[in-house]
């Protein structure tokens, strides 16, 4: 018995008693109750009821793979080779890492319902609650090299945001690997953000959390063929718990979609995914720069570039093809930089 086979016998809204759930499983009433205890800490309220038993405190899709490619158009599901449906890893990127490493990987995708030692940029960890989020990962072998792949996790931004728009929800993009949402009025002035994300503090000004980041792996030749896996962690209805623990301002997808569902988002993500990494080798970024500008959230906004310890005040422009985002420094902005990497906070406008 996994917790996986308990969240989805309790997933249908029903009482289940503790030896209905044995019998089910195939385990004893004391190996079940050993699990529902797990169920608290993995962000799952329980409801118990003498003499009906445990259901769900309240409703939690679950991801469910053949509906997932069934959703995908017919290109699509040419290009994919492969779709797991992982309960529990440690990571969904370095789970298709192995499998690249195992003379598989391209052209699989890797959905999770929770993730215990994921990874942001610079090594951050990214731990998520059981099926509150979409883990996304998808591997792809590209022939041209790693100088070929500049301004790939924008055009993930830009496929990402192109599938949210549809649902009437409206992400801004930060460079180079973040997606946004505004929280409104209400805490917009009041919360800052570090160099993980990114508000203004002005009045007037309108605040953003972060609704997902982009985290591309790369190893290979330079000028060769190159492996990639690009992953994605999107927040879709966290708890407020959970939202407690973060040290920055944070938005879901509920938040503005409520109704959207995790499968429905996973096989539109994935439909746009395919497209874009099937063409990304021959026209490269410069075919999805105008789309990215056009999302920019804080184009011409005073940013605060990190470099390590070091931090140094500009504006912020746009992206160039190749991805690299261009800023102004100087009392009247006369010098241009070109960043190629790196992270940027913004702080307000004067």
């Amino acid at each position: 018995m996994t917790i996986g086979e308990l969240i989805r016998l309790l997933s249908d809204g029903e009482f289940h008693s503790g030896q209905q759930l044995g019998e089910k499983l195939g385990v004893s009433r004391a190996a079940v109750w050993k699990q529902l205890r797990k169920l608290e800490d993995l962000g799952i309220p329980m409801e118990a009821v003498k003499g009906q038993g445990y259901r769900l405190a309240e409703p939690l899709e679950l991801l469910d793979g053949p509906s997932v490619v069934a959703a995908l158009s017919r290109e699509s599901r040419r290009h994919l080779s492969r779709l797991f449906v992982e309960d529990t890893l440690p990571s969904s990127n370095e789970f298709l890492r192995e499998r690249f490493r195992q003379g598989a990987g391209h052209a699989e995708a890797c959905l999770v319902e929770q993730q215990s030692a994921g990874r942001g940029r610079r090594g951050r960890t990214w731990t998520t609650p059981w099926g509150r989020t979409l883990m996304c990962s998808v591997g792809w072998r590209f022939d041209s090299g790693v100088a070929a792949l500049e301004g790939l996790s924008l055009a993930i931004g830009v496929v990402l945001a192109q599938v949210l728009e549809r649902h009437g929800l409206k992400p801004g993009l930060k460079w180079p690997n973040d997606v946004l949402l505004p929280l409104g009025p209400q805490g917009s002035a009041q919360q800052g953000l570090d160099e993980q994300g990114a508000t203004g503090q002005g009045a007037g000004q309108q605040g953003f959390g972060k609704l997902a980041g982009i985290l591309v792996e790369m190893s290979g030749d330079a000028a060769g063929p190159c492996e990639v896996v690009l992953g994605m962690g999107i927040n879709v209805d966290l708890p407020e718990s959970f939202r407690a623990k973060i040290d920055q301002p944070v938005a879901c997808v509920h938040d503005q979609a409520p109704g959207l569902s995790r499968n429905v988002l996973a096989a539109e993500l994935l439909d746009g995914l395919l497209g874009m990494l099937a063409g990304f080798e021959e026209q490269g970024f410069d075919a999805w720069r105008d789309a990215w500008n056009a999302r920019h959230a804080f184009a011409g906004w005073d940013i605060e570039i990190i470099r390590g310890e070091q931090r140094e005040l500009a504006q912020a422009g746009d992206v160039d093809g190749s991805g690299n985002l261009w800023v102004r420094k100087g009392i009247d902005g006369e010098r241009q930089e070109r960043l190629v990497g790196g992270e940027i906070s913004v702080r307000a406008r004067p």
